[in-house]
C-alpha cells in the first residue's frame, strides 16, 4: 500500500468535481499500486410542503352574492326559496333548462313531473349534473333562465 503522502490531493479534488459535475455517485481510479475511490452519498431528501392557508379577508372585502334587480322575478325567487316545494341548487355552476341549444326545455311551468324525472342540468367544472324531481307533482314556478349562473342553495324551481 502506498504511503499517505503519495496521494495527490489535486487528483482527489478533480475526481470529486467530476463526480459532482456528471451526477455520478461513485468513481474509482487505479494506477499501479495506487487506487482512489470517490463516493458521493446521496441522502434522501424529505420535503414537506405545507398547504397554503388563505388569510381571512376583512368583511368589507368579501363580495355579497349578486342580488337580482327588484321586480317580479326577484320577488318570486325570494318567495320560492322558502317554499316547501322549492328545488334548490345543490352546487355552484351554470343551470341549463335543455340538453342542447336546439333541444326543447326539460320542463315548463305547468309540466307534470314524476319522481326521478330530469328537471334541468347544472354544469360545474365541465361536468353536467342532472337535477331530478324528488317527488311527483306540477312545476308551478321556474326561477332561472337557460345558461344562468347559480349559487349553492339558490331556488331553481318549485314542484307542488
Amino acid at each position: 500500500m502506498p504511503k499517505q503522502d503519495s496521494i495527490d490531493p489535486e487528483l482527489v479534488r478533480e475526481l470529486a468535481n467530476l463526480v459532482t459535475e456528471t451526477g455520478l455517485t461513485e468513481i474509482e481510479v487505479e494506477k499501479g499500486d495506487l487506487r482512489i475511490r470517490v463516493v458521493r452519498r446521496l441522502e434522501p431528501v424529505s420535503v414537506q410542503v405545507a398547504a397554503p392557508v388563505a388569510a381571512p379577508l376583512p368583511m368589507a372585502a368579501v363580495s355579497a352574492p349578486a342580488v337580482p334587480a327588484p321586480g317580479p322575478a326577484a320577488e318570486k325567487g325570494k318567495a320560492g326559496a322558502s317554499h316547501p316545494g322549492a328545488i334548490l341548487s345543490p352546487m355552484v355552476g351554470t343551470a341549463y333548462r335543455r340538453a342542447s341549444p336546439e333541444a326543447k326545455v326539460f320542463v315548463e311551468v305547468g309540466s307534470q313531473v314524476a319522481a326521478g324525472e330530469k328537471l334541468l342540468l347544472v354544469e360545474a367544472m365541465k361536468t353536467f349534473n342532472e337535477i331530478v324531481a324528488p317527488r311527483a307533482g306540477t312545476v308551478t314556478a321556474i326561477f332561472i333562465e337557460d345558461g344562468q349562473p347559480v349559487e349553492f342553495g339558490e331556488p331553481l324551481l318549485v314542484i307542488e
